[in-house]
């Protein structure tokens, strides 16, 4: 099983109310994840304890240069961000460097999957 994490506890309520439908990730993830995948979207720190707040199906990776961010894209990814720079900035404090307008990212869409308990 594989997982989107989302470092920030701010986050839990986006993803639950579904505003929260893209992560912006630097570099190229087209290898890690995949249209079709199931994975477990969680939050918490990097080497810390993760909370699941739910399960989920990855519809598509795309892999663009930042300056092709469309205003969906960012939208999608912090409802709060309306510009390329808002995003570029907030990427290059996780990922602790600068970014430029040509640096990598993968837009990875994802769709909660509800599980109902089975039909007997």
């Amino acid at each position: 099983m594989f997982a989107l994490n989302f470092y920030s506890p701010l986050f839990i309520d986006q993803l639950r109310k579904g505003r929260k439908t893209v992560t912006i990730r630097l570099g190229d993830k087209s290898h890690k994840y995949r249209r079709g995948q199931i994975v477990w979207v969680t939050v918490g720190h990097r080497q810390g304890v993760k909370q699941r707040i739910f399960t989920a199906m990855i519809d598509q990776v795309d892999v663009k240069p930042l300056r092709e961010l469309s205003q969906r894209d960012i939208e999608r990814d912090t409802p709060e961000f309306r510009r390329i720079e808002d995003t570029m900035n907030f990427l290059s404090q996780i990922y602790s460097r600068d970014l430029s307008l040509d640096d990598i990212v993968s837009v990875v869409h994802f769709t909660e999957v509800i599980e109902f308990p089975p039909l007997d």
